[in-house]
């Protein structure tokens, strides 16, 4: 479909890779998708559609490259978990059967937020649970067609039972219980990757704003050939690949105890690492594996937030930066972290690395947080440099923020004021793929206020549901505990970066 060409106009502007603010204010011409011309306010012709965005600054759109669907609905229901126990409260024994309908709405809940606060892409790492669905996958899909946002769906996949990738099992796990999580159902790995290979003929998200990816859920949740596998579709179909990796501290002695060395030398052993592959969290990292992402061309992706929450830790991202690395950022899944807002995670992103040592000029600024949130974002998922830049020939995702707010004046750094202050309340317009999704503060494709209410009347009798599930989860937690504290007592090679204050 031709998509109407746009001028914007009287805006300040965020330009080119180095994010400099534009001498005053600028036009900016969309056509096709892209930007056609930048010049100083005043300078561009008329077009089918005019935006006077005066009082506004125009930045890239922000790049999610991690969020969950699947957990939107259980935003708020958990605290003071660490990763492997709080995990258990998301993939319960019992899961909450849901309708397309209901999968519908609780995606668009991430997809609206993303939207208010200045993400215009997203990447969904939904769960498949115990079989695939295609008229739920459906459902996901055609949310983020109606929204208008750009999104790349993947699917978490795995070929173990998810209580495998633990450790420590016989000492702490009784039999019978292990016995019926093995046997929970579980998609066979060979018809995950074929429902990517379907989805991609329609969906590549090189041709498509709506696409998907690969997503391999964990390298402990993987055997070695289905990780082979991956790697393999991946590189047939010219597709981004994303997995979590060494989130936690216990993630590196499962890493030991499994491979013989951590998780990231293990990938780079088996030729998974490459160029467009995100390594999501890659918190507890040591010299070799940086090195190793460095060499190969993938991305660290840091999520702060998530990792704060959880009590993960701290990437060593000035580490990665020094060695050339590409790190890029995630809000991860709402369950953990209650919140999808992508101006928090750039925020969270620059502030705690103000806790890794004493030297002030290493600490990460806010110019770099928004890079890494955009530009970053963009080469993570083999865009290059088309995506998350505002100049000529790039793709024509944008976000205006006013600037006659209290956020903004007075206005001195808007780098620093985006990052540190702004969280959305001051979002104005937004532009996906040469569309306007946001205007005047609203958004144009769907009816936010109907939607939420009907959200709200379709959970109030999920909720109980939830809760039940939860609670049956309560043994899983309790033999979890002991895994979780057997891995803080086994040590762990002393290179790796510290990423937890004693």
């Amino acid at each position: 479909m031709s998509k109407k060409r746009t001028l914007l106009r009287n805006a300040r502007v965020l330009l080119g890779d180095a994010l400099a603010l534009s001498d005053g204010p600028q036009d900016l011409l969309v056509e096709a998708g892209r930007i056609a011309a930048i010049a100083p306010a005043g300078h561009l012709g008329e077009a089918e559609q005019v935006v006077d965005l005066r009082d506004h600054l125009l930045v890239p759109g922000l790049v999610n490259g991690h969020q969950h669907s699947h957990e939107h609905f259980q935003r708020g229901r958990t605290e003071n978990l660490p990763l492997e126990l709080w995990m258990q409260l998301v993939r319960t024994r019992t899961p909450v059967p849901l309708t397309p309908r209901q999968v519908y709405l609780r995606t668009m809940v991430g997809a609206i937020e993303s939207l208010r606060t200045g993400a215009t892409t997203i990447v969904d790492d939904m769960a498949l649970g115990g079989a695939i669905d295609r008229e739920r996958i459906a459902a996901v899909l055609q949310a983020y067609d109606d929204v208008g946002i750009r999104a790349l769906l993947g699917f978490a996949m795995m070929d173990k039972p998810i209580v495998d990738n633990f450790p420590f099992l016989e000492a702490h796990v009784p039999p019978a219980l292990v016995a019926e999580l093995r046997a929970a159902p579980r998609p066979a790995g060979a018809d995950q990757l074929a429902l990517v290979r379907d989805l991609a003929r329609a969906r590549h998200p090189q041709s498509r704003r709506v696409g998907v990816l690969v997503s391999a859920s964990a390298p402990q949740r993987c055997t070695e050939p289905f990780l082979r596998d991956v790697r393999a579709l991946a590189d047939e179909l010219a597709l981004p690949v994303i997995t979590h990796v060494q989130e936690t501290r216990l993630q590196v002695v499962t890493g030991q105890l499994f491979y013989g060395c951590p998780m990231v030398e293990y990938l780079d052993r088996i030729g998974f690492l490459k160029p467009a592959t995100s390594l999501i969290h890659a918190v507890w990292l040591n010299p070799r594996e940086i090195a190793a992402l460095a060499r190969t061309g993938a991305t660290a992706q840091h999520n702060p937030w998530s990792n704060l929450l959880l009590g993960s830790g701290v990437q060593p991202v000035r580490e990665l930066l020094d060695a050339g690395v590409n790190v890029s950022l995630g809000s991860d899944g709402s369950c953990s972290t209650v919140t999808v807002n992508m101006l928090n995670v750039l925020g969270s992103a620059a502030a705690v690395s103000k806790l890794r040592g004493d030297d002030h000029r290493r600490w990460l600024s806010a110019h770099e947080a928004l890079h890494a949130g955009t530009l970053a974002g963009g080469r993570a998922l083999g865009f290059g440099e088309q995506l998350g830049a505002l100049r000529v020939g790039a793709i024509a995702d944008l976000v205006g923020y006013r600037t006659d707010t209290v956020t903004f004046t007075p206005f001195n750094d808007p780098v620093r004021q985006l990052v540190y202050a702004e969280r959305g309340a001051g979002l104005g317009f937004s532009m996906v793929d040469g569309e306007v999704v946001v205007a005047g503060g609203a958004l144009r494709s769907v009816d936010e206020a109907a939607l939420l209410r009907e959200i709200e009347r379709e959970f109030a009798h999920l909720a109980p549901r939830y809760a039940q599930a939860e609670a049956e989860m309560a043994p899983v937690v309790d033999a979890l505990e002991g895994i979780h504290r057997e891995g803080l007592a086994t040590g762990i090679a002393p290179d790796t970066f510290a990423a937890r204050l004693a």
